[in-house]
């Protein structure tokens, strides 16, 4: 069984009277331990497609299955659960709280699962040693780098140890060596942790990294192709 499956999946948008179709009849699957780069221009359908994948939204047909769940049929609490113990996410602009440590950013999916104090604390350490980050747990989001702030993102994607990781652009707001050292931890974390990795990018350097790019173009895939390593 895939990981994902999604059939003849569309959305469409209405502004006004004018009906904007960001997806059109998409199909593929997704095998546990991939690692994918999803690319396209502006107004591609990219974003929309990683935002269904997440369970952020859903498409206006089709069907999209995530280990044999029809995620279409779950309702609102359903598919927050399914985010929160499934999914990590790590967006351009980190998304982290202001004011708050390393460790407590960390700690929040935990938050949302019971988990209870001490433990929580524990695997958020944990998480940022995976992430290089041992030693800066206490640090507030301000006094860290760019790179170290996606670093404390990608901790708390792992932390509930999903298997899913989306990331948007991870690189967006970074100079090019720290763009290198983040591609290379997902690597790695793909490589040793078995993570599943879907990365929207338009960037074809950071693409490299991973193992599969699909490109949309009018919300479609034009290409689905599988990247050659030395």
């Amino acid at each position: 069984m895939a990981l994902i499956e999604v059939h003849e999946i569309s959305k469409v948008y209405s502004l006004g009277d004018i009906a904007v179709h960001a997806l059109s009849s998409v199909s593929l699957s997704m095998e546990k331990g991939e690692f994918i780069a999803i690319m396209g221009q502006s107004g591609s359908g990219k974003s929309t497609f990683m935002n269904i994948l997440g369970c952020l939204d859903k498409p206006s047909s089709g069907q999209y299955l995530l280990e044999g769940i029809d995620v279409g049929r779950l309702d609102r609490d359903e598919l927050a659960d399914i985010r929160n113990r499934k999914i990590g996410f790590v967006f351009q602009g980190f998304n982290l709280l202001r004011r708050t440590s390393a460790l407590e950013n960390v700690e929040l999916p935990m938050l949302y699962s019971g988990v209870p104090a001490k433990d929580r604390r524990q695997r958020a350490s944990e998480a940022l040693k995976v992430v290089g980050l041992a030693g800066r747990e206490n640090h507030y989001t301000n006094q860290l780098s760019g790179g170290q702030q996606q670093r404390v993102a990608i901790a708390r994607a792992i932390v509930n140890e999903a298997p899913i990781i989306f990331a948007d652009e991870p690189t967006g707001n970074l100079d090019t060596k720290t763009s290198v050292e983040i591609m290379e931890l997902f690597v790695k974390l793909n490589a040793e942790s078995k993570i599943t990795v879907i990365l929207v990018t338009h960037e074809p350097d950071i693409a490299a990294f991973s193992k599969r790019v699909i490109k949309f173009l009018d919300g479609r895939v034009i290409s689905d192709e599988r990247v050659a390593k030395a």
